[in-house]
């Protein structure tokens, strides 16, 4: 957008409402990546560079079970809860022998990991794009608000975000799960020596952060092109949101996901 278009768009409203709707649904999809990303980070210290090919695997997962089912609650449900278990099994077998490493060899066993399911998503579901499309749930009229017009998947994307948002922070905050994954972060010895599984609090962290990445992917898979590689973007998208909002900090996740969306 040249300077006198923006000059135009900040005095139409319609242009404003359009732009700003657009900021906030990258905003939340970036939210849902990134929270995933510095929880992960927060508790079990690591950095999961390969966060951002659990979002393409969710995306194409939902791809997979809405064409089987034609309902999009199944297909985000079904994209969320299997990439967490992929999550965990990636966790186990590989993250959890660099946990304690240098950051260099995180990055070696991550790009090992994006590489390979790189290589899987275009032996099982080709090189070519591939997309969703609109599900019928979500073709009703959208809503106009200033002249703008705003998509009724939209308004779900966002309201859904939010909802996890406060959801996330009130199981960190008040829940018994949440103080120990608090507790678990701060003092892992502590914690074990007080008779908790640190090892399945990690497990259920990292399932955690791919439910999110998932979830994500899935949300995504209506309004964005599906192929190989697409995890890379917004994973980098998501490494800038966390450093604005601080690694390990879920709010300031949501704050970074907002001020890169807009």
């Amino acid at each position: 957008m040249n300077p006198s278009e923006l000059l135009d768009c900040v005095t139409s409203v319609s242009c404003l409402v359009t732009q700003t709707t657009t900021g906030l649904i990258i905003g939340a999809l970036l939210f849902l990546v990134a929270a995933g990303l510095t929880l992960i980070f927060g508790v079990l210290g690591v950095v999961n560079f390969a966060h951002g090919s659990l979002y393409m695997l969710g995306a194409y997962l939902a791809l997979t079970v809405f064409r089987a089912t034609d309902s999009f609650l199944a297909a985000a449900l079904g994209a969320g809860f299997g990439v967490a278990l992929f999550a965990v099994v990636f966790e186990r077998l590989f993250m959890r022998r660099v946990y304690g490493t240098d950051v260099l060899m995180q990055l070696l066993v991550c790009y090992a990991f994006i590489l390979i399911l790189d290589d899987v998503v275009k032996i099982v579901w080709g090189g070519e794009f591939l997309s969703m499309g609109m599900p019928e749930a979500f073709q009703s009229p959208p809503f106009f608000v200033g002249g703008g017009v705003v998509p009724v998947f939209y308004l779900f994307l966002m309201i859904v975000a939010v909802a996890i948002a406060l959801l996330l922070w009130w199981v960190l905050r008040f829940t018994k799960v949440g103080k120990t994954v608090r507790a678990a972060a701060q003092n892992p010895t502590m914690t074990s020596a007080l008779g908790i599984n640190t090892d399945l609090v990690y497990a259920g962290v990292f399932a955690c952060g791919g439910l999110l990445a998932g979830l994500a992917g899935a949300l995504a898979a209506p309004v964005r092109s599906m192929s190989p590689g697409m995890g890379f973007s917004i994973l980098i998208e998501s490494f800038i949101v966390t450093v604005i909002g601080g690694m390990g900090s879920v709010g300031g996740a949501l704050v970074g996901a907002l001020l890169i969306g807009l």
